[in-house]
């Protein structure tokens, strides 16, 4: 066979190779030269070729959320009286500042109380002075407007200002005491500017994201009546009032919903019949959570109402009534712990109350409240007014029979 025979051959013998292969015959070449490399083609390397894959094992399920908690605490009525802003100017005065007011040393041992809780609530009880206007104490009170921004330095979130006192000052003084808050990044609750403020409810929010609606009500408003064309101003403490209130807050996302009550009477550390009647009925709602008291100006029970915590009366924080009423020296700051259902609901973990006293000014020097369980490490106190005062809290507090589960701090 001759050579050039041979050679097609052999191109037909590689040709019919790689067409077994898949691959396509190489281009045809000039006679007598060298065909070119074959070229072999592989599969799709984007599907590699291997067995059915294992089966994947199920996705680990995601871990549980930890439920959330808040800490919420509240004391008893500020109670601006002349002696008190003028205990606070000596203290400014003592450090170079006069004509000021400094109601830091006044407060020192309770403010890690309130600047450690996730939210926490003030009563201001009376309207501050407008600018120009005399600063006024008993029976009608304009308190130093320099109050607003301590109560925001101290971690004050909101303060309820449904009092008896509301419109000490009338429109104009509720107003302003509102407007001073608010500027202060301090939530006036109880007292409103606007009709439409008015139905917008109340809804403090913590840094982990649980919503508190706070609702407030007073009994009264010493015989001055509500500013002329403004009914809506000051929240009263009626039954449906409160509970329309709480349930507007409900209904708006808050998780928890707490009703700040002013009334009683004064100087009797129990409640009266009306007061237990409104927190029986408040109690009774699923939109109500706690319920926290003021007014009497002495400490009132604990104590739980259908199955919720209830505490009628906090006494004062601070106030210069007379020396004679000794238990109007004392007082509570309330600590509720909640933690989160699995429901989402919350509820009570833990309830604690802190007993409090102070002096009158100029008995011992400027104003000090104190932690009573502070106070009685200190060697230079007191000790036996210390334990008077102390026992006479715990009596106040167990006035409706202990209740299992709370704890004194």
């Amino acid at each position: 066979m001759s050579p050039h025979r041979l050679l097609a051959c052999a191109v037909l013998a590689v040709c019919a190779v790689l067409a077994t292969l898949g691959a396509p015959p190489p281009l045809p070449t000039a006679a007598g030269e060298p065909p070119d490399r074959p070229v072999l083609v592989l599969a799709d390397q984007s599907t590699p070729l291997r067995d059915d894959p294992a089966p994947q094992a199920p996705p680990a399920p995601a871990p549980a959320r930890e439920p959330r908690t808040l800490s919420l605490v509240m004391g008893g009525d500020l109670l601006w009286h002349n002696t008190v802003w003028q205990s606070a100017a000596a203290d400014a005065e003592a450090t170079g500042s006069a004509g000021r007011y400094d109601f830091d040393p006044m407060f020192a041992e309770l403010r890690p109380l309130i600047r450690d809780a996730d939210l926490a609530l003030c009563h201001e009880e009376v309207p501050f002075a407008r600018p120009g206007q005399p600063l006024q104490s008993y029976p009608v009170f304009a308190a130093p407007r320099e109050v607003a921004p301590w109560l925001a330095s101290m971690g004050f979130d909101g303060c309820t200002t449904a009092s008896n006192h509301a419109v000490d000052q009338g429109w104009e003084g509720l107003r302003y005491t509102a407007d001073q808050l608010d500027r202060h990044g301090v939530t006036p609750i109880g007292t409103f500017r606007s009709a439409a403020e008015r139905r917008r409810p109340v809804i403090l929010t913590s840094a982990d994201g649980v919503s508190v609606g706070v609702v407030a009500g007073t009994y009264g408003l010493n015989g001055f009546p509500l500013p002329e064309g403004r009914p809506w101003s000051v929240s009263m403490w009626d039954a449906d009032n409160l509970l329309s209130q709480a349930r507007r807050a409900r209904r708006a996302g808050a998780d928890i919903v707490v009703v700040h009550l002013h009334g009683g009477t004064e100087y009797d550390h129990l409640p009266t019949a009306e007061q237990e009647a409104l927190v029986e009925r408040l109690t009774r709602s699923p939109d109500v959570d706690l319920v926290l008291g003021e007014h009497a100006h002495v400490v009132q029970p604990i104590t739980r109402v259908n199955g919720k915590w209830v505490v009628y009366g906090m006494g004062n924080m601070v106030a210069q009534q007379e020396t004679s009423r000794s238990a109007t020296y004392e007082g509570i700051v309330v600590r509720f712990v909640f933690v989160e259902r699995p429901d989402g609901s919350f509820t009570v973990r833990r309830a604690a109350y802190v007993p409090t006293t102070w002096n009158a000014y100029g008995v011992g020097g400027p104003i000090r409240v104190r932690r009573i369980s502070t106070a009685l490490a200190d060697a230079r106190a007191d000790r036996s007014r210390l334990l008077a005062a102390r026992a006479s809290i715990r009596a106040a507090v167990n006035g409706l029979g202990r209740p299992p589960g709370l704890h004194e701090g």
